[in-house]
């Protein structure tokens, strides 16, 4: 580029100034900021501007994410697929679960099932005149005294007594993880039934289902 150019520092900044080939005996002077290390100004407003998208596309990404996550916990431990009940082999009422034992006891009385199993940790299991006209009733503790316990259990059960169908009464929560379990275990027909549940109980048993169903997915994924 012809012409004239000058630096002009005035108290800690810089200017080019720049006068056009033909014009250098005019008064005219185009003047060009530039930052304090002599780099144009428009450099530093591009960077602020890559800046403030970043930002903001992190921002959109973090939303993303929450949004996801509430979706999630709604679809798998709020709203799980249940199925509607229907005549099976056995009915199962998995251990510690408020109203699930009533719920199996319901089922059994309506004629769903010629068998119900529990899963308890204590000696007490219902009687059969409490499950029903000719339903005979097996009460177990699985070992371990979880989930992947209890469908360990009912592989065993099922593998005796040529069960094809099942209906796994489980908490709410739990239900699409006692699907997984179960479905792992069991070869036939896995139907999934889950009371209500009080709010009040909703945060700690969502988040204990977080951490089961990543060790379920990740860390146990046989039987």
């Amino acid at each position: 580029m012809g012409g004239r150019a000058e630096i002009l520092q005035v108290a800690g900044s810089v200017a080019i100034l720049t006068r056009p080939a033909g014009h250098e005996d005019e008064g005219a002077w185009d003047v060009r900021p530039t930052t304090d290390l002599g780099r144009p100004a428009e450099a530093d407003d591009r960077r602020t501007s890559q800046r403030r998208w970043r930002r903001r596309w992190l921002s959109l990404d973090t939303v993303a994410v929450v949004v996801t996550l509430i979706v999630s916990t709604l679809r798998l431990f709020v709203f799980p697929t249940l199925d509607p009940p229907s005549k099976a082999d056995a009915i199962v009422a998995l251990g510690g679960v408020d109203g699930g034992l009533g719920r199996a006891l319901t089922l059994s009385r309506e004629g769903y099932a010629s068998t119900l199993v529990v899963s308890t940790p204590l000696n007490w299991c219902p009687s059969a005149a409490e499950a029903g006209a000719g339903v005979r009733v097996i009460c177990f503790r699985p070992e371990p005294f979880t989930t992947q316990g209890e469908a360990h259990e009912i592989r065993l059960l099922a593998s005796r007594d040529g069960w094809r169908k099942v209906i796994v009464v489980a908490r709410r929560t739990q239900a699409e993880r006692a699907r997984l379990r179960v479905g792992r275990c069991f070869r036939g027909d896995v139907q999934l039934e889950a009371p209500s549940m009080p709010a009040r109980s909703l945060p700690y048993n969502i988040a204990y289902e977080w951490g089961a169903l990543v060790k379920a997915l990740v860390l146990q994924r046989g039987c």
